[in-house]
């Protein structure tokens, strides 16, 4: 099977980290924790310096699994919540091979 994998890198709005990152870790934990196709869900700091970035490493079963996280009420509640909070949003999708 192959896997679907995400590697996103937000630069968020001055200010709002500090509101950003318990949403970011609940969304992050729901996932794990209620999504079967998520693997894996890692909230990342950059050692940079970079203040106001925060990187998230996502692997799904597949391109079906990230589309099912998509549709889930903890997601778009989170969505919603910091659409305001990102300045911009790089992502890098990626498939990789199941072990």
């Amino acid at each position: 099977m192959s896997q679907f994998v995400l590697f996103i890198t937000i630069t968020l709005k001055p200010g709002t980290k500090d509101t950003f990152m318990p949403l970011i870790q609940e969304n992050a934990k729901a996932s794990v924790s209620d999504e079967p196709g998520c693997q894996q869900f890692d909230v990342l700091l950059p050692s940079d310096g970079l203040e106001d970035s925060v990187c998230l490493y996502e692997i799904y079963d597949d391109k079906d699994a990230f589309a099912a996280h998509q549709a889930t009420s903890h997601y778009n509640e989170f969505k919603a919540m910091t659409g305001e909070m990102i300045a911009n949003m790089d992502v890098v999708r990626l498939t990789g091979q199941a072990s």
